[in-house]
């Protein structure tokens, strides 16, 4: 059973846009046997450039029933139906969007006919609907196109030969990339899926004794364990075999569910969690400035480091960094605590170090390098372990459309996290500072920040000056 649907909205971002019509095309697997369509009042203006394309004006939806009006229409005549459209993130996403700001989580599966066509028609430039459709003979009339009927009507028509297609293919079925049959999720299994929402956090798979199996991370959770269960690997198979319930966290930002991930792996260990994150660190790379200014590096015990740069799990895991970083960036061996022999870093100034010998060091164990510039190239070292910019706090996603996450970043490291209401204006940092849970801190909780800071430039830092 499926539900073909096609909306039409004032622009491309849920939550900051709206649904102006919406057409629902349910389908038995063999044919079309019901179609629902209405214009819906968006309760903001239609951009002109939007009511070119789709021809729907502000006078049109004027008197439409708003989306709340209709909500239940839509949950009864897609209820145990999978949600088809082409492009679903699209639709899906928007619908999804409306309903949470009703307090409803709208949870179906779904069925996207841009991947079905890539994969069963192959080799097109483009898969938009007009394109897809005008290859395969459907014809959209231009006062159709753009409307949410005339695309929901060709969609399932296009379904229809789509489903024909899929039945012929012996690669589609051999490859295991049926979509549409979703029977083999068995009961227990889809209990879970309809618990976890289509949100972003951390979720736990739990077994017969309520025991923690796996410990994963998601934009989209439930989506993320659909993937999991479609798996035919071994290994996840046998967690599914043991797997009884299901316990997840919201978090809204990603990057809280990286970190929260993190933390509950290294805190619970579960077993069948493949790359298990160590939660003990024998020794650190410590940094400090000498009495000349020179910043100096030295791999010690990690009790007796007053200024860690990283930690890690082994005296060799450092080492082999350490060494990079003096190939790389040619630093003193003195300077970097690898002395020949005994004695104390003082004992041992104006000594030249074995990279000076071999002109691999510029020289400042000796006194031929200014301090200033071997202190730039050391600095380097410093940039690949740290948070940069200071004291600051990341403001992300909340939970909901009126919530925003904080995460708090001192002196180069990754601090805590918290959540504030959206609407709330805190102009004092000691405020924001206080909405913070301190987290226990992980030598890899950096790594974590940092990496995803570089993947999202963009977003909003709040400075602690």
């Amino acid at each position: 059973m499926f539900a073909i649907i096609d909306i039409e909205t004032t622009g491309g971002a849920p939550g900051r846009d709206k649904i102006t019509e919406i057409c629902i095309v349910q389908h038995d697997g063999l044919s079309v046997t019901n179609v629902f369509t209405t214009l819906i009042n968006p309760e903001r203006r239609i951009p002109e450039h939007i009511s070119r394309l789709t021809r729907i004006t502000n006078e049109m939806v004027e008197n439409a029933p708003k989306f709340y009006e209709v909500a239940k229409q839509i949950v009864e005549l897609t209820e145990g139906r999978v949600f088809v459209a082409h492009n679903v993130a699209f639709d899906y996403g928007f619908i999804r969007e409306e309903f949470r700001s009703l307090g409803y989580a709208y949870n179906r599966d779904q069925m996207c006919t841009v991947k079905l066509s890539r994969k069963l028609i192959p080799g097109r430039k483009s898969y938009s609907l007009g394109n897809i459709c005008e290859h395969v003979g459907i014809n959209i009339g231009e006062q159709e196109r753009h409307r949410a009927e005339g695309d929901a009507v060709a969609t399932a028509k296009l379904f229809d030969i789509l489903l024909a297609k899929k039945n012929e293919s012996k690669v589609f079925r051999r490859q295991g990339l049926d979509e549409i049959n979703t029977s083999r999720v068995d009961k227990v299994k889809a209990e879970i899926l309809n618990r976890l929402p289509e949100e972003c956090g951390v979720y736990y798979y739990l077994g017969r004794d309520g025991e923690i199996l796996y410990i994963g991370k998601s934009r989209n959770m439930r989506s993320r364990a659909l993937q999991h269960f479609a798996s035919r690997e071994a290994k996840t198979r046998r967690w599914q075999n043991e797997l009884y319930d299901v316990d997840f966290v919201k978090t809204g930002s990603e990057l809280i569910a990286l970190l929260l991930e993190s933390e509950e792996i290294k805190k619970h260990k579960p077993f069948f969690n493949r790359a298990r994150k160590q939660s003990e660190f024998t020794h650190a790379l410590n940094r400090k400035y000498d009495k000349n200014g020179v910043l100096r590096f030295e791999i010690v015990p990690t009790e007796l480091a007053d200024e860690p740069l990283r930690y890690f799990n082994n005296y060799t895991s450092a080492r082999e960094i350490l060494n990079a970083a003096i190939e790389e960036h040619r630093l003193c061996l003195h300077m970097c605590g690898l002395f020949a022999g005994h004695g104390d870093e003082e004992s041992r100034d104006g000594a030249e170090c074995f990279n000076y010998q071999i002109k691999k060091c510029v020289g400042i164990c000796c006194g031929e390098e200014e301090v200033e510039s071997y202190n730039k190239r050391a600095g380097e070292l410093l940039k690949m372990f740290s948070i940069e910019g200071g004291d600051f706090i990341v403001m992300d996603r909340g939970r909901h459309n009126e919530e925003q996450s904080l995460i708090l970043i001192e002196n180069g490291n990754f601090c805590g996290y918290g959540y504030m209401d959206a609407a709330d204006s805190v102009s004092d940092q000691e405020d924001l500072v206080h909405l913070i849970r301190r987290q226990p801190f992980h030598p890899d909780c950096n790594d974590i920040v940092r990496g995803w800071l570089k993947q999202n430039p963009r977003v909003k830092k709040v400075s602690l000056g």
